[in-house]
């Protein structure tokens, strides 16, 4: 059924920054769209939950399928699904780089194709990457290339995208945080990851949602690499 009432659609929503980011959106009253490959049915009517992997594109065409259906419309995604795996360049496997590859790019490729056709149909729209400070700020703490590989590839398709996309009224932007309090990390390291930052803390979740909430409010600002990591790409 057709509503004036936006819809987001979040990827990754089962925990963490995708979780927060489906209570961000809620809490100004937009329809949420809310995947990841194992999350629950929702028991607010207003957030509809998809389960499966955002690296299948039958995957991606029952998001796009199912929002349309229960809401009519689609006017922001969040690229939020990730997969991170910090280890020296030689010791990743194959099976690494498939399973990194096939969530943050070909996942982000799925979708957002998908995702973007409608909006250009609708002449509105906003996308929204979730990157890595690490992609401009190396950490040899930290080694990450596949990381890096992966979201700096996000990070120049932003850029690219917003300027494909400007005069036809859809905004691409990313934000790109430094290391956040989730459950991907145990609590025995949030000492050793709040000293990586020169504010002296780890990021909270909300940090990142009042992030893409101030893109999402900012309708001159396309092509925007919003560094949300606490200093860390300022130096050290």
């Amino acid at each position: 059924m057709g509503s004036e009432q936006k819809v987001a659609i979040v990827t990754g929503a089962s925990q963490g920054i995708g979780e927060a980011l489906v209570r961000g959106f809620r809490d100004v009253d937009y329809h949420v769209v809310a995947n990841s490959r194992a999350i629950s049915p929702s028991s607010d009517p207003d957030v509809l939950a998809v389960a499966g992997d955002i690296a299948d594109p039958t995957t991606a065409e029952r998001i796009v399928g199912e929002a349309l259906a229960r809401f009519g419309r689609i006017d922001t995604l969040i690229n939020n699904a990730g997969m991170f795996i910090a280890k020296p360049f030689t010791d990743y496997t194959d099976e690494d780089y498939a399973g990194i590859v096939g969530i943050n790019l070909t996942g982000f490729f799925h979708l957002t194709r998908r995702v973007a056709r409608e909006m250009l149909k609708q002449g509105s729209g906003h996308i929204v990457q979730i990157t890595t400070t690490l992609v401009d700020h190396a950490n040899s703490k930290i080694p990450s290339a596949l990381a890096s590989l992966t979201k700096g590839g996000l990070n120049a398709a932003t850029r690219s995208l917003a300027i494909e996309f400007a005069g036809r009224g859809v905004r691409v932007n990313a934000v790109s945080p430094g290391i956040i309090k989730t459950p991907m990390h145990s609590p025995e390291m949030h000492e050793f990851f709040a000293k990586q930052h020169p504010v002296g803390r780890m990021g909270e979740t909300s940090d990142i949602v009042d992030a893409v909430l101030y893109l999402e409010r900012a309708p001159f600002v396309t092509g925007e690499i919003l560094h949300v990591d606490g200093g860390q790409s300022a130096g050290h």
